[in-house]
C-alpha cells in the first residue's frame, strides 16, 4: 500500500488562502521588505505545502485509524495544527512550531528531512523549511536571488542565539536574553545607523531639504524621493512645448492618501502642481499604447514612437522635475516642485563615475534607440552627450 501524504488528500484552503491575503498587509518583520523579489511566493502557502508534504494522510495508517470517522477525526486534528501554523503571528510561536515539528518527526523515521530548492528565488520554500527545522539547501541563478536567501536563511542561523558586538550595546552591559536572531538585529540596526550617518556627513549637503507648507504643519522634512520626467519639443508646429513623456500623472493611489501632478502650460513649457486627492480620469494616463507614444498636455498632440526615437538620436530629450516626495514620521508627502530642489540634481558628476556601453538589442533593450548608448545616460546628472 502506497503512502499518500496529507497535501495527496485535502487541505483546509480557506484558512491557508485566508492567511496568504493577510500576508500582503504586513509590512513590519516581513521578508517581503528587505527586498520587493518580482515573484514571492506567500510564506503561509509554502509552510502549508512544506508541512502537509511530510506529514502522512490518515488513511495511509488504516492500522491506527480502521473508520472512516477515525481518520476523518484525525484529518481534523492535524487541520487544526496547520491551520495555526500558516497564521502570521504565529511564525514564532514555538508552541505551535514544536506541535507541527512532532508531527514531521512522526512520520519520517524520527528525524528531519533535508530540502533542496534549486530555484529559490525569494526564499520562502527554503525559509519556512527552516523554521520546521529541516535543513535546508537553496540556489537560484539570479544573484540577487541568491542575497536574498544568505540574508535570510544563511546568515541568521550563524549568529542565531549571540551578543551583539557593537560597542553601544556592550558598553551598556545588558543583560539580555539575545534568543534567535536578536542579537544580529541589534547589530544591523547599529551599523545601519553609523553608514548613514557617516554618508551623510560626505553626501548629505547634496540632498538639501524641503520646505513644508504650512497645510503640511510646515517646518522641514527629508526628501526621499524626486519623481523626474523626460521631455520632447510637441510635434505639433502650433504648440511646441516642452511636453512630458509621463505614462502618468498618479502619485499615489493609497486610500485617504491620493495625490497627482496636475501639468499646467506655461508659455513654451509646463509647469507642475502636485494635488491632493483622487486623479481626475483624463489625467491617470498620457501613454498612448506600449511603445514611446504620449498625448501632450496642452494641445493634445499624439506623438509616434520614431519621432521620440529620433528627439533621442538627436539628443534632443530634456528632463524635468515633476514632484518632489518627502518623509515626516513614517509618512509620505508629495510636494510640488521648486527651483531649489531641481537644481540640486545640476551638479557635475564626478570623474570616475562608473559607465559602460549599453547592449544594442531592440527585443530587450530599449534606451540605445532613444539615443542613450551608455549607461550614465540613464541618470540624471549625466544624462548629456
Amino acid at each position: 500500500m502506497s503512502i499518500k501524504k496529507l497535501i495527496e488528500v485535502a487541505l483546509p484552503l480557506d484558512k491557508i488562502n485566508e492567511a496568504c491575503a493577510r500576508e500582503k498587509s504586513i509590512r513590519h518583520g516581513h521578508p517581503s521588505t528587505l527586498h520587493l523579489w518580482w515573484a514571492r511566493r506567500p510564506l503561509a502557502a509554502a509552510r502549508a505545502v512544506i508541512w502537509a508534504s511530510l506529514v502522512d494522510d490518515p488513511s495511509s495508517h488504516p492500522e491506527l485509524f480502521p473508520t472512516e470517522e477515525a481518520q476523518h477525526a484525525e484529518r481534523e486534528r492535524l487541520f487544526g495544527i496547520l491551520e495555526k501554523l500558516v497564521v502570521w503571528e504565529n511564525s514564532n510561536n514555538q508552541d505551535v512550531l514544536k506541535a507541527a515539528k512532532e508531527e514531521i518527526l512522526k512520520y519520517n523515521h524520527g528525524e528531519f528531512p533535508t530540502l533542496l530548492d534549486p530555484f529559490a528565488g525569494g526564499g520562502a520554500i527554503p525559509l519556512e523549511a527552516q523554521r520546521l527545522g529541516l535543513k535546508a539547501i537553496a540556489h537560484d541563478l539570479n544573484p540577487v536571488a541568491v542575497m536574498i536567501n544568505k540574508a535570510m536563511i544563511e546568515i541568521p542561523p550563524r549568529f542565531a542565539g549571540k551578543a551583539p558586538v557593537n560597542p553601544e550595546a556592550r558598553a551598556a552591559l545588558l543583560d539580555t536574553e539575545w534568543s534567535g536572531a536578536k542579537g544580529l538585529a541589534e547589530d544591523v540596526r547599529y551599523y545601519g545607523e553609523w553608514m548613514k550617518q557617516k554618508a551623510y556627513e560626505k553626501i548629505g549637503y547634496l540632498y538639501p531639504k524641503v520646505q513644508l507648507p504650512p497645510e503640511e504643519g510646515g517646518g522641514e522634512a527629508t526628501v526621499i524621493a524626486w519623481i523626474w520626467a523626460r521631455t520632447v519639443k510637441c510635434p505639433n508646429p502650433a504648440c511646441g512645448c516642452e511636453m512630458p513623456l509621463a505614462s502618468s500623472f498618479v502619485l499615489s493611489k493609497k486610500k485617504g492618501k491620493e495625490a497627482w501632478v496636475e501639468p499646467i502650460p506655461d508659455g513654451d513649457k509646463v509647469k507642475f502642481k502636485v494635488r491632493q486627492g483622487k486623479c481626475p480620469k483624463e489625467f491617470e494616463s498620457y501613454n498612448v499604447g506600449r511603445a514611446a507614444v504620449f498625448k501632450c498636455p496642452v494641445c493634445g498632440e499624439i506623438t509616434k514612437d520614431e519621432y521620440v526615437k529620433a528627439k533621442g538620436m538627436a539628443h534632443e530629450i530634456g528632463n524635468q522635475l515633476m514632484a518632489i516626495v518627502a518623509q515626516r514620521k513614517h509618512e509620505r508627502i508629495y510636494l510640488s516642485p521648486t527651483e531649489q530642489q531641481a537644481c540640486a540634481a545640476n551638479i557635475n558628476p564626478p570623474e570616475d563615475y562608473p559607465s559602460a556601453p549599453m547592449p544594442d538589442n531592440p527585443r530587450w533593450f530599449s534606451p540605445p534607440a532613444f539615443g542613450m548608448t551608455d549607461y550614465c545616460n540613464l541618470f540624471t546628472a549625466v544624462y548629456s552627450f
